[in-house]
């Protein structure tokens, strides 16, 4: 049987430098997804992109930065990213199903059981991929702070993932806060060390930066769940993870890795 995993697409590689969405490159990651999911992988998505999507329809040339802005975008923007990746997975035989998820859904026992159980029901008919975002509309924890990281890791736990993976702009976890830092290979452990390099890691194009992404791998790791935190940009990423290439940088849980 071929793993589960959840596949989380940040802002940084869903989106060009102005904030709009990079078609060219959501088509590649759409490519790669299709690709796992032709042999076997289950594949739930974590999707950034409603905002980007939002922001040409709205007239915005540049990601705007109060939150009723943010939101609206995120309102227009919803279903033109479903539509788009309903459009880019159907041509490779795959259909997408849309979950707008709040913390509140995860609190409750039900409303997260409902959830659990559609998502399990879906993988199970093999043609679906479920792409799931936080509902931006109503709240904003993750457009303001995390953008979709935190959201990841609960997702991956209420699916009991093999692997959680974060597609950034960012090749991992580095030492220092500079491009010439030394990409972290392998954190067998959060230590205050791996928070303080994360705490200095910081992205224009990335809403959360490196310190959400250590928090989700946190609460992974406490569902017994790996994390790996790679470049979305690097070509056929995911074909490198499925393959075990050694790249970006690998949270294990548990010592399950």
């Amino acid at each position: 049987m071929q793993p589960r995993w959840v596949v989380k697409l940040g802002t940084g590689i869903l989106s060009t430098p102005e904030g709009n969405l990079d078609l060219p490159q959501i088509r590649r990651l759409v490519e790669q997804i299709a690709m796992l999911k032709g042999e076997g992988w289950e594949i739930v998505l974590v999707s950034s992109g409603a905002i980007g999507s939002g922001m040409d329809l709205l007239g915005y040339r540049r990601r705007p930065t109060a939150i009723e802005e943010l939101q609206a975008c995120a309102a227009v923007g919803q279903p033109q990213l479903m539509r788009l990746y309903e459009e880019l997975f159907s041509e490779r035989g795959f259909h997408v199903a849309q979950l707008l998820l709040t913390y509140l859904d995860l609190d409750s026992r039900t409303l997260y059981e409902n959830a659990q159980k559609t998502i399990e029901h879906l993988l199970a008919r093999g043609i679906f991929i479920p792409v799931i975002n936080e509902n931006d509309v109503v709240s904003y924890e993750e457009i303001k702070f995390g953008d979709n990281d935190r959201l990841s890791a609960h997702v991956a736990a209420m699916v009991e993932a093999d692997r959680l993976i974060i597609l950034s702009n960012v090749p991992g976890l580095r030492e220092r806060d500079d491009e010439g830092g030394r990409i972290i290979p392998l954190v067998e452990r959060i230590t205050e060390e791996i928070e303080a390099m994360a705490g200095k890691t910081r992205s224009e194009r990335s809403v959360g930066g490196m310190a959400t992404k250590v928090e989700a791998a946190r609460i992974a790791g406490g569902a017994g769940i790996p994390m790996q935190i790679a470049d979305g940009r690097e070509k056929e990423i995911l074909r490198k993870i499925a393959s075990g290439d050694p790249v970006g940088t690998l949270f294990l849980a548990g010592g399950k890795p």
